[in-house]
Protein backbone atom coordinates (compact mmCIF):
# COMPACT_ATOMS: atom_id res chain seq x y z
CA UNK A 1 0.00 0.00 0.00
CA UNK A 2 2.91 2.24 1.20
CA UNK A 3 4.61 1.57 -2.62
CA UNK A 4 2.06 3.49 -4.67
CA UNK A 5 1.97 6.54 -2.79
CA UNK A 6 5.58 6.71 -3.11
CA UNK A 7 5.60 6.16 -7.08
CA UNK A 8 2.74 9.14 -7.20
CA UNK A 9 5.45 12.34 -5.93
CA UNK A 10 7.66 10.19 -8.41
CA UNK A 11 5.38 10.13 -11.66
CA UNK A 12 4.75 13.62 -11.26
CA UNK A 13 8.59 14.47 -10.50
CA UNK A 14 9.26 12.86 -14.11
CA UNK A 15 6.13 14.51 -15.55
CA UNK A 16 6.55 17.93 -15.17
CA UNK A 17 9.47 18.65 -17.41
CA UNK A 18 7.01 17.56 -20.30
CA UNK A 19 4.82 18.99 -19.16
CA UNK A 20 6.95 22.32 -19.27
CA UNK A 21 8.95 21.34 -22.26
CA UNK A 22 8.76 23.89 -25.23
CA UNK A 23 8.82 23.29 -28.82
CA UNK A 24 9.91 25.61 -31.48
CA UNK A 25 6.89 26.74 -33.06
CA UNK A 26 6.69 26.27 -36.75
CA UNK A 27 7.38 29.68 -39.12
CA UNK A 28 4.82 32.08 -39.67
CA UNK A 29 1.87 30.37 -41.93
CA UNK A 30 3.40 26.87 -41.36
CA UNK A 31 1.67 24.04 -38.87
CA UNK A 32 4.04 21.96 -37.04
CA UNK A 33 4.76 18.95 -38.93
CA UNK A 34 3.91 20.36 -42.45
CA UNK A 35 6.17 21.63 -45.34
CA UNK A 36 5.59 25.49 -46.44
CA UNK A 37 2.37 25.64 -48.66
CA UNK A 38 4.22 27.85 -51.05
CA UNK A 39 7.55 27.58 -53.23
CA UNK A 40 9.53 30.56 -52.79
CA UNK A 41 10.10 32.46 -56.09
CA UNK A 42 13.53 32.19 -55.98
CA UNK A 43 13.46 28.60 -56.53
CA UNK A 44 10.79 28.99 -59.13
CA UNK A 45 12.47 29.05 -62.54
CA UNK A 46 16.00 27.97 -61.53
CA UNK A 47 17.84 25.73 -63.55
CA UNK A 48 20.02 23.20 -62.40
CA UNK A 49 23.25 24.51 -61.95
CA UNK A 50 25.34 21.09 -61.71
CA UNK A 51 26.77 18.97 -64.55
CA UNK A 52 25.71 15.35 -63.91
CA UNK A 53 28.54 13.02 -63.87
CA UNK A 54 27.76 9.04 -63.91
CA UNK A 55 29.73 8.69 -60.38
CA UNK A 56 27.37 11.50 -59.10
CA UNK A 57 24.17 9.87 -60.60
CA UNK A 58 25.53 6.94 -59.70
CA UNK A 59 25.34 8.42 -55.63
CA UNK A 60 22.34 9.76 -56.56
CA UNK A 61 20.39 6.68 -57.07
CA UNK A 62 21.95 4.73 -54.17
CA UNK A 63 20.45 7.34 -52.34
CA UNK A 64 17.44 7.32 -53.65
CA UNK A 65 17.08 3.90 -52.46
CA UNK A 66 18.42 4.83 -48.85
CA UNK A 67 15.62 7.51 -48.59
CA UNK A 68 13.03 7.84 -51.37
CA UNK A 69 12.52 4.16 -52.65
CA UNK A 70 10.54 3.31 -49.37
CA UNK A 71 7.53 5.80 -50.51
CA UNK A 72 8.33 6.17 -54.23
CA UNK A 73 8.94 2.84 -55.31
CA UNK A 74 12.10 1.29 -56.27
CA UNK A 75 11.60 2.01 -59.79
CA UNK A 76 9.84 5.72 -59.02
CA UNK A 77 6.29 4.51 -59.74
CA UNK A 78 5.04 5.84 -56.37
CA UNK A 79 4.10 2.31 -54.77
CA UNK A 80 7.13 1.89 -52.14
CA UNK A 81 6.21 -0.12 -48.94
CA UNK A 82 6.20 2.85 -46.85
CA UNK A 83 3.67 4.64 -48.35
CA UNK A 84 0.37 6.41 -46.88
CA UNK A 85 -2.10 4.63 -49.48
CA UNK A 86 -4.43 8.13 -48.35
CA UNK A 87 -1.44 10.37 -49.60
CA UNK A 88 -1.21 10.58 -53.62
CA UNK A 89 2.48 10.13 -54.35
CA UNK A 90 3.96 10.95 -58.02
CA UNK A 91 4.47 8.31 -60.08
CA UNK A 92 8.37 9.39 -61.74
CA UNK A 93 7.62 7.22 -64.87
CA UNK A 94 4.65 9.55 -65.66
CA UNK A 95 6.82 12.47 -67.52
CA UNK A 96 3.10 14.54 -66.67
CA UNK A 97 4.49 14.14 -62.33
CA UNK A 98 7.82 16.75 -62.99
CA UNK A 99 7.04 18.25 -66.58
CA UNK A 100 5.23 21.62 -64.71
CA UNK A 101 7.92 21.42 -61.91
CA UNK A 102 10.98 23.71 -62.67
CA UNK A 103 14.55 22.01 -61.36
CA UNK A 104 14.74 24.59 -58.87
CA UNK A 105 11.09 23.50 -57.51
CA UNK A 106 12.36 20.13 -57.26
CA UNK A 107 15.13 20.95 -55.44
CA UNK A 108 12.84 22.97 -52.78
CA UNK A 109 10.86 19.85 -52.52
CA UNK A 110 13.74 17.73 -51.69
CA UNK A 111 15.62 19.98 -49.54
CA UNK A 112 12.93 21.10 -47.72
CA UNK A 113 10.16 18.35 -47.68
CA UNK A 114 6.44 18.87 -48.82
CA UNK A 115 3.78 17.02 -46.72
CA UNK A 116 4.36 14.56 -45.15
CA UNK A 117 7.79 13.67 -47.08
CA UNK A 118 10.41 14.74 -45.02
CA UNK A 119 13.20 17.39 -45.67
CA UNK A 120 16.50 15.98 -46.82
CA UNK A 121 18.35 19.41 -46.70
CA UNK A 122 20.02 18.78 -43.62
CA UNK A 123 21.49 15.48 -44.39
CA UNK A 124 22.22 15.97 -48.65
CA UNK A 125 24.60 18.61 -50.05
CA UNK A 126 23.35 20.77 -52.59
CA UNK A 127 25.23 19.01 -55.42
CA UNK A 128 23.62 15.54 -54.31
CA UNK A 129 20.33 16.92 -54.41
CA UNK A 130 20.51 18.71 -57.88
CA UNK A 131 22.16 15.37 -59.11
CA UNK A 132 18.73 13.96 -57.45
CA UNK A 133 16.86 16.08 -59.65
CA UNK A 134 18.68 14.98 -62.73
CA UNK A 135 17.70 11.74 -61.59
CA UNK A 136 14.18 12.06 -61.25
CA UNK A 137 14.09 14.06 -64.89
CA UNK A 138 15.67 10.42 -66.52
CA UNK A 139 13.08 8.28 -64.38
CA UNK A 140 10.06 10.31 -65.92
CA UNK A 141 11.58 11.22 -69.08
CA UNK A 142 10.89 15.13 -68.41
CA UNK A 143 12.98 18.20 -69.58
CA UNK A 144 12.63 21.29 -67.12
CA UNK A 145 10.18 23.53 -67.53
CA UNK A 146 11.45 26.88 -67.82
CA UNK A 147 9.47 29.40 -65.45
CA UNK A 148 8.16 26.02 -63.61
CA UNK A 149 4.42 25.98 -62.30
CA UNK A 150 3.35 29.06 -60.26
Amino acid sequence: MLKPLLMLPALAFLGVPALTQQSTPPPAGQSAGAAPAAIPAEYIGKANPVKPTPEQQALAKKFYGWDCAMCHGETGNGKGDAADPNVPIRDFHDPASLAKLSDGEIFYIIQNGRGKMPADGDRLKPDLIWNMVTYLRQMSNTQPTPGGAH
